[in-house]
């Protein structure tokens, strides 16, 4: 991703009790879901030719979106937006089958960019929905994940938007549900919205796994550690990025002074560093590096150059790309083509 131009000495060096330092959060920015989108969009347009258009943003980036478009990307709202036989591309969030069955009836050439990780939490739905259970999908009404989901069994789904909901929830049947969740969520919150489901239906059933992914954990642990020790808490991702919101709002329940979320570094604001000496800063998981090496040279100019990485976890997964983009179109294979850990 290219860098943006950045405004030298934007932020004051402004003297304050101590020593300034920031603390770098381990792991952080892009997951192995938005890795593979990002990269099927760039290898579509090395295929196809540009354009290539992609149902919604392919990931919840601002950044992100721009850069591909710069590139020959057009990003539509629904299918019917696509012209007849054209590529398309579904976000990571992933579509319902009415929306691929739309695509196949324009004729399109439709790239699942689905995270496998939200594909899994799919199946799950139909397996459930086909075992006569009733489904309660925690997440956030209206997101495209969320409404991804609910489209494999509408008439088996309700949406548990958050802990309060479960008090006016109805079902048919108490001793038939199970719970699943949207990928992104809070794993505090949603922990909290099971408890209190399963106060109200006690023989509410388990999915087989945890559905909250591997990297928005990962990111809500290594916020978690720094936050205790933060004057101030700054997360890069965009607004409508549900792990990235989630990522300020854990950093102040776990003991931050101050928390924000920003999309670019252009956005700190001097006066949030008023008495500041310990910086915590994190990403979401559809944010790239570039982004926030940016914020780290801008808080470099205001005096906090010391950098301490705080390593949580280790990440190196890699899914395999959408099979229609595994091979080039001379027929060679992609060498992160079936994915796997990255060396």
């Amino acid at each position: 991703m290219p860098r943006m131009r950045r405004v030298v000495g934007r932020l004051k060096d402004v003297p304050v009790a101590g020593e300034k330092k920031v603390l770098l959060a381990a792991p952080r920015g892009y997951c192995a879901g938005v890795d593979r989108a990002v990269v099927a969009v760039e290898k579509a347009l090395l295929r196809y030719g540009a354009p290539v258009y992609v149902r919604k943003q392919i990931v919840h980036n601002v950044h992100v979106v721009r850069t591909l478009e710069d590139m020959g990307a057009i990003f539509v709202d629904e299918v019917d937006e696509v012209p007849e036989g054209a590529h398309v591309v579904f976000s990571a969030h992933g579509v319902s089958p009415a929306v691929v069955g739309e695509a196949a009836d324009r004729g399109l050439h439709a790239i699942d960019a689905t995270c496998p990780l939200v594909t899994k939490v799919h199946r799950e739905a139909v397996r459930f929905a086909k075992q006569d259970l009733d489904i309660l999908l925690i997440g956030h009404t209206g997101h495209e994940e969320v409404e991804g989901t609910a489209g494999e069994a509408p008439d088996r789904i309700t949406i548990v938007n958050s802990p309060d909901d479960v008090d006016t929830l109805e079902v048919v049947d108490p001793d038939r549900l199970v719970w699943l969740s949207q990928t992104t969520l809070s794993v505090d919150e949603t922990m909290e919205t099971v408890r209190r489901l399963r106060e109200r239906f006690p023989n509410l059933q388990d999915p087989p796994s945890d559905d909250i992914c591997y990297a928005t954990q990962n990111r809500q642990v290594a916020i978690k550690q720094i936050a205790p020790q933060a004057d101030l808490v700054i997360v890069v991702g965009s607004a409508n990025s549900s792990n990235s919101v989630r990522l300020a709002e854990v950093a102040l329940e776990y003991g931050a002074r101050a928390a924000y979320r920003v999309d670019f570094a252009s956005e700190v604001r001097q006066e949030w560093l008023e008495g500041v000496r310990t910086i915590g800063v994190t990403s979401g998981a559809s944010v790239p590096e570039v982004l926030v090496q940016e914020l780290l040279d801008d808080l470099a100019d205001a005096g906090y150059d010391d950098v301490e990485a705080k390593v949580t976890a280790e990440e190196d997964l890699v899914f395999s790309l959408p099979k229609e983009l595994r091979e080039d179109a001379a027929g060679k294979r992609d060498a992160r083509a079936l994915g796997g850990r990255a060396r």
